[in-house]
């Protein structure tokens, strides 16, 4: 029989869609193998709910009326933290976290499970824009800045976009492991260029979130300037490992060596930007690859085909 999970979210007018997309789309991919989720959407009163851009979202039932769930999501929304949180939802948040094994925010529904006191003594994160008002708000609250996601006991907290699919990602390998996480995180690979050289989100790239904050810290740096000093020893220092300690981290967390991963962040950089209609020699410098000639074999490698033909089949494809 397929393993059966159950998953709640916590909706209310004014919830934004894009960050619940990304989270759900981990656990419908999960649906297409032998595991199931069955997710409910709930809000205070159990009406449905309009979301930031107009869409009506369905309701399953009203949080109050809610069974247990093995986890529950509280979505985001541009309301928080401009408006405060209404007493009604912060109590539906302080419900629901007695009936679930996992509590996760995504994005500024910290600001929820923080009006609801379930940050209190804890670690977590929220929208980049909004870390300080968090830390500002909630002084028991330790607001981590830097990582896309935090764990702290059994609540987490994420930032907005892909940042709430590493969530989902966790989650999901608190069930079924790391290797299961892995393969749905293939199949879910995005790409969200920020700027022209910053690279995908890391824990998509290589199929897994790392679990150690220094990991976490290394790797988010490796996404944020992929053209920077990235030699083993350089990494090695920033980590303060030994280069055999951070090289046996990599493998055990990403199942990569440090040297691969980043390689693999400046090839995604490289081939955004050679979709983009950029040079090859351009692409090169810009995605942090030495010469022309080391970005060719870095195409070879992953395509099969040169960066020129890469381009041509690109092009042919965009115009058919």
């Amino acid at each position: 029989m397929p393993t059966q999970k159950t998953i709640g979210v916590l909706v209310f007018p004014g919830a934004c869609l894009l960050d619940l997309a990304g989270p759900l789309e981990v656990f419908a991919e999960a649906n297409r193998t032998d595991i199931r989720y069955d997710v409910s959407m709930l809000s205070v009163d159990g009406a449905d709910v309009t979301a930031s851009m107009g869409m009506r979202i369905p309701v399953d039932r009203s949080a109050f009326e809610s069974r247990s769930f093995d986890a529950v999501l509280v979505a985001g929304g541009e309301i928080f933290p401009a408006s405060a949180v209404s007493g009604d939802l912060a109590e539906a948040a302080r419900f629901l976290s007695r009936r679930t094994a996992h509590l996760a925010a995504i994005c500024t529904g910290a600001f929820i499970l923080g009006a609801a006191g379930l940050l209190d003594g804890l670690s977590a994160t929220t929208h980049p824009d909004h870390v300080a008002e968090l830390a500002r708000r909630y002084p028991t609250v330790s607001v981590d800045s830097d990582s896309s996601y935090v764990r702290s006991g059994q609540v987490y907290t994420s930032g907005c976009f892909t940042a709430a699919i590493d969530l989902a990602l966790a989650l999901f390998a608190e069930d079924h492991g790391e290797a299961a996480a892995r393969e749905i995180a293939r199949s879910l690979i995005v790409f969200q260029q920020r700027r022209v050289h910053r690279a995908p989100p890391s824990e998509l790239l290589a199929g897994v979130v790392p679990r150690s904050a220094e990991l976490r810290r290394l790797t988010q740096q490796i996404n944020d300037d992929p053209v920077g000093p990235h030699a083993l020893s350089d990494l090695a220092l920033r980590a303060n490992l030994s280069t055999r300690q951070l090289t046996r981290l990599f493998r055990a967390e990403l199942d990569v060596t440090p040297q691969k991963y980043v390689e693999s962040v400046r090839f995604s950089v490289a081939r955004a930007l050679l979709q983009s209609g950029h040079s090859v020699a351009f692409s090169a410098a810009n995605a942090g690859f030495g010469s022309a000639e080391a970005l060719r074999r870095s195409f070879v490698t992953h395509t099969g085909v040169s960066p020129t033909e890469f381009l041509r089949q690109h092009r042919r494809g965009t115009a058919s």
